[in-house]
């Protein structure tokens, strides 16, 4: 199975292959200090991350060791390749901004297209330049060469040579008197003449045009949409790029004399370790060879507010106030830059273990001498507290860097007593640490406060409100029972559920996840806590999943029914009811909506933020919210007819809803759609749908037959009219299958649903072929696929959890008990450390994918657990 990567890292693979990285990795390995401090590797790793990279330079002085005529400065090997290895990684760009001519600087360097090349100190972009000057420059030029000529040209090791837009002097071979005589006289000429005149190294330049380095370095920027910038150079000529940069952006001088730069470094050498250094460091974070396993962090979720948890117990996503609100923490979609709050041992060790407590969302995490314990406390609704208690018999380092609004809204920092205070955001946000001493810093954009905590004389609370604007008194004292109340609340909830035998630890702890999604103040449901973690490294298929989708709800809220939970059901219900009292009927429902029951904004891109291992666009907001999915009507009509079977009553307002559901279905089921999968392309006749249509009538009849309620004479008919249809047209001869949609035939997971909703016998040999086909075509190891066809959006994705689970129950209801385990065991081993999925795994690469954790995957494993317990029990029976 190939890797999933989009076309451009595809692209950058390939020409990394080209290059002789090897010998940058001689020159990382050498002894040589090379004058890389502390400090300049700190920011290197910085500018690394950043979306957008340019990375510019001088060429002689700084590529090569000086400067002189051409077949004398070649480029070092090792800065060459580096330049070449940076500019082909995506969203990466590198340039030379030479005081050379153009046509000179293309012939002596030979680097090849991808590195953009400025020639006459920034003034010459293409080889035509020299043709737009008029004859009178033209004619002064040669008066200057000419002056040159007589009053320099006869000292030895000196040399005249004409440029497109002045005339040099090259130095280089002279003896100290003579360039000082010829650097009078040449200066003198460049006064006679009106010239400017620029001493650039051992190259003396008299020239028509002022030096435009700092121009140039601009107008790479705004061409090639860069968000930060390296300039290095050797030379007076390079103060003006250098004077261009700002915020992230680095500096370096190469060699000796002043400058405004922020570092030296000794020589061009040093330099090609520096582009070494730089290209790894971009190309493991582009790549995602330091991003942290997606499966590998734990949520922790108090029913309004969750947070993700890296396994050293970084705070690296966190949003307020509601779930699709912006971000405070977003280290997992931009690195430290991004936002984070973390803890950690002043003494280096490694995480011994971190896991929830009992049956919570309360999760610790523990080294040898430092244990983090994290939780979100209950608390009215618009206020989020996340609550972090220190202990231990060591020493820890917390390191408190907010960053609202996707890192875009500025703010300021101050110590108030026992508190840190973020000044200048809409809600109050405060940091309550008593006996903790916080020393704020500032990287010139935004403040981090941090601290050492010695841990010996008992825990440290922490405790972090967002939105009150009346916080209680911090209780250190008090957080214990706190936490105990929170713990408590937790277990009677798992104690009351009825758990299947199979793998019951992780259904209780998929129960828990799925709990903690719903958004308790509306009844609605999250997808998922989190925004563009990627269906593919590097791709651009990153969607936002903050939002209550109907399905998704619907089902999720359906599997804690299942396990005998039904007030989230209930929620639910109430939320959809609120939706459609403002609708124009229940035929024009959207297919999500957010937690508050409104319409979604337009979908965005936070440019600030380069995404989970460099994986761009970072989206907020989802353009779905605009298509036609005449399925979700199906989930819901399921939902209420199960909850009605559980409790064996059907509340008035939940017959209201089923019929509203069934009078959508009568409104439209002969439509075209988008389908479940949200395709962005026209809609088509979906097989998955048309089953959903059915499944909405045929629960609307089974559950007015069940509490004797009076169906509308149109449902019996139309229910079969669909069956009769989609069973016609949703089958494919030539893929022996029901396959995506009428008149295709191309595969899609989800029409396993036309036997696992009864809609067909499963026992039909129509449905047991389709099972087979979808094994075949779909199935990769330990997932399956939800389609190979092109959806009209770019990139490549893993395969879905979801489809998995539905492939499972299809075994089991053909009848194919082994094989149903066999893969249930594979996908129990995909499991995070601590119990959780995400939406997607991609088996080429072994790599989590999506957004995390995902209700879908988890809905559909407890249903796997459950089906298997009933089958294996009936198994032992007969």
């Amino acid at each position: 199975m190939p890797t999933h990567l989009n076309q451009s890292v595809a692209d950058s693979a390939l020409l990394m292959k080209s290059l002789p990285l090897g010998l940058l990795r001689t020159v990382l390995q050498s002894d040589a200090q090379n004058g890389i401090t502390p400090q300049l590797f700190a920011e290197l790793r910085v500018l690394a991350r950043v979306p957008g990279l340019l990375v510019a330079c001088n060429y002689g002085g700084t590529l090569c060791a000086a400067e002189g005529v051409s077949t004398e400065t070649l480029p070092l090997d090792s800065a060459a390749v580096a330049l070449r290895a940076l500019a082909a990684l995506p969203n990466t760009h590198t340039a030379i901004i030479s005081g050379r001519s153009l046509r000179d600087l293309a012939a002596v360097s030979r680097l090849p297209a991808e590195v953009h090349l400025v020639g006459s100190h920034g003034m010459e972009f293409d080889m035509g330049y020299a043709y737009t000057l008029s004859m009178a420059t033209e004619q002064l030029l040669q008066q200057v060469a000419a002056a040159l000529t007589e009053a320099v040209g006869f000292e030895k090791g000196i040399s005249v040579v004409r440029k497109p837009v002045g005339v040099a002097v090259h130095t280089r071979p002279a003896t100290p008197e003579v360039v000082d005589r010829v650097l009078f006289a040449s200066q003198k000429i460049a006064i006679e003449f009106g010239l400017y005149f620029i001493v650039d190294g051992t190259v003396l330049d008299l020239t028509v045009e002022e030096p435009a380095k700092g121009q140039a370095l601009e107008q790479l920027r705004a061409r090639l949409g860069v968000s930060a910038a390296l300039y290095a150079g050797d030379a007076e000529s390079d103060e003006k790029a250098l004077a261009t940069l700002r915020g992230p952006d680095l500096g370096l001088h190469v060699g000796p004399g002043d400058t405004t730069a922020a570092h030296t470094i000794p020589d061009p050498e040093a330099f090609a370790h520096v582009l070494a250094l730089l290209f790894e460091l971009r190309r493991a974070w582009l790549f995602g060879e330091d991003a942290v396993g997606l499966e590998r962090h734990s949520m922790i979720g108090n029913g309004s507010s969750t947070a993700l948890l890296t396994p050293d117990a970084k705070v690296c996503w966190m949003s307020h106030p509601l779930p699709d609100s912006g971000s405070l923490f977003a280290h997992i979609l931009g690195g430290d830059p991004a936002g984070h709050f973390s803890v950690e041992p002043v003494k280096p060790s490694p995480v011994l273990a971190q896991r929830y407590v009992d049956n919570t969302m309360i999760v610790e995490t523990r080294w040898a001498d430092v244990t983090v314990t994290d939780y979100l406390e209950p608390a009215p609704e618009g206020i989020t507290s996340l609550v972090r208690v220190l202990s231990g018999t060591g020493t820890a380092r917390v390191v408190f860097a907010p960053r609202p609004d996707y890192a875009n809204a500025p703010f300021n920092m101050e110590i108030r007593g026992d508190e840190v205070h973020i000044i200048g955001t809409s809600d109050p946000i405060i940091l309550a640490a008593p006996g903790v001493t916080f020393l704020i810093t500032s990287d010139g954009k935004y403040a981090t406060a941090t601290a050492e905590v010695a841990l010996q004389d008992g825990p440290v609370v922490l405790n972090l409100r967002c939105g009150d604007t009346e916080p209680p008194p911090a209780d250190p004292a008090g957080e214990p029972s706190r936490r105990a109340a929170v713990g408590r609340v937790a277990r009677e909830w798992v104690k009351a559920l009825q758990l299947p035998t199979i793998k019951t630890s992780l259904v209780r702890r998929s129960a828990l996840v799925l709990k903690s999604l719903v958004h308790e103040p509306t009844g609605a449901v999250l997808a998922a806590p989190t925004t563009s973690l990627p269906e593919g490294i590097g791709g651009t298929r990153n969607w936002d999943y903050r939002y209550c989708w109907l399905r998704d709800g619907s089902m999720t809220v359906n599997s804690l029914v299942s396990l005998g939970s039904t007030d989230e059901a209930d929620g639910f219900l109430r939320w959809l009811g609120r939706i459609l009292d403002n609708a124009p009927g229940p035929e024009w429902l959207h297919p999500l909506y957010s937690v508050t029951g409104s319409p979604l904004s337009t979908e965005a891109i936070v440019e600030s933020l380069p995404g989970y291992a460099g994986s761009r666009p970072v989206r907020i907001g989802n353009a779905a919210d605009h298509q036609v999915q005449l399925d979700v009507f199906g989930p819901i009509a399921e939902l209420i007819h199960d909850l009605s079977e559980r409790r064996g009553f059907l509340p008035d307002e939940h017959w209201f809803l089923m019929e509203q559901m069934a009078h959508a279905v009568l409104a439209r089921w002969h439509e075209p759609d988008h389908g479940i999968w949200e395709a962005r392309r026209p809609p088509r006749h979906h097989v998955y749908t048309k089953v959903m249509c059915w499944v909405t009538l045929d629960r609307a009849l089974r559950s007015a037959a069940l509490h004797g309620r009076s169906p509308h004479m149109d449902w019996e008919p139309t229910a079969a009219t669909i069956r009769e249809e989609v069973l016609r047209e949703g089958w494919d001869s030539s893929a022996r299958s029901y396959t995506v949609a009428y008149d295709s035939p191309d595969l899609d997971a989800a029409v396993l649903h036309i036997g696992l909703s009864g809609l067909l016998d499963v026992q039909d040999q129509r449905f047991l072929d389709t099972v087979t086909a979808v094994e075949r075509e779909l199935r990769v190891g330990p997932t399956v696929f939800r389609y190979r066809y092109d959806d009209g959006l770019p990139g490549l994705e893993g395969g879905f959890h979801i489809c998995t689970t539905w492939l499972i129950e299809a075994y089991l209801a053909v009848g194919r008990l082994d094989d149903a385990l066999e893969l249930f065991n594979q996908l129990v081993a995909l499991f995070g450390p601590t119990g959780l999925l995400p939406e997607e795994y991609d088996p080429g690469t072994e790599t989590h994918l999506g957004n995390h954790p995902q209700a879908y995957s988890h809905l559909g494993f407890i249903r796997c657990a459950q089906l298997l317990d009933h089958y294996l029990a009936r198994a032992d029976v007969e």
